[in-house]
């Protein structure tokens, strides 16, 4: 069986964040470290291909992790991002392609593995956290409805696909013009089926300086191999 690629898309401009988060400092290491530490560390992952703003930006990492294939400049939106480091994996080698934000420092081996393992079985898979909050449809101001929470959940990465799955998704979408959020949503739309597992709700999203400083207080007691 062949093993996973990854591509770790990292090159948004980062305005929430007031500026490009990539190499953010997370307690001493760049932000962006963090993840390709832990698919360096996975066994069932066999390359990685990271995104960044610029592939010049990317000289410090390079050598620096035995599974990194290539280091890649994104397009102007995620969808361009992930289609270039998509492009860059081996299709030789990786019949599986996980797609993870280089935002989420602190995805575990425990998810990466549920979602290649979902992802081999259904052909695609989203990691799926449940909400805490009461989630109401807001429209002019005013609110529309109160939606049932437990039949909703906030997508994470990494997502899963068979390569060929991705491939063609990809392809639909941009001879359509159509921008999605999520590459889980371009297979839904295309007539995928996609299968949700557990997500970790220690895999946040660094978005704001905020965020980071969550992250700050709970990398303490992580560890990527785990």
């Amino acid at each position: 069986m062949k093993g996973a690629g990854a591509v770790i898309v990292a090159a948004g401009a980062g305005r929430r964040f007031g500026g490009e988060k990539a190499f953010a400092p997370l307690a001493g290491r760049p932000l962006v470290e963090w993840s390709l530490a832990a698919f360096e560390a996975h066994p069932l992952v066999e390359a990685v291909v990271l995104v960044l703003p610029e592939e010049g930006k990317g000289a410090s990492v390079r050598g620096a992790y035995s599974k990194l294939a290539a280091v890649v400049a994104g397009g102007p939106e995620r969808q361009d991002s992930v289609e270039r480091g998509f492009a860059r994996l081996d299709p030789a080698g990786s019949d599986l392609v996980l797609v993870h934000d280089g935002a989420r420092p602190l995805v575990s081996a425990a998810l990466i593995g549920r979602v290649i393992e979902a992802a081999r079985r259904h052909g695609a898979a989203v990691p799926v956290a449940p909400l805490a909050d009461t989630i109401k449809e807001v429209e002019g101001g005013r609110v529309v409805r109160t939606l049932d929470r437990t039949r909703l959940g906030a997508a994470q990465t990494p997502q899963g696909f068979a390569a060929a799955v991705l491939a063609r998704a990809l392809a639909k979408a941009r001879e359509e013009g159509f921008r999605g959020t999520d590459e889980a949503g371009l297979v839904e739309r295309y007539g995928g089926g996609v299968a949700a597992v557990d997500g970790d709700e220690r895999n946040i999203k660094v978005t704001t300086r905020l965020d980071l400083k969550i992250a700050e207080a709970l990398c303490h007691e992580y560890r990527p191999g785990v």
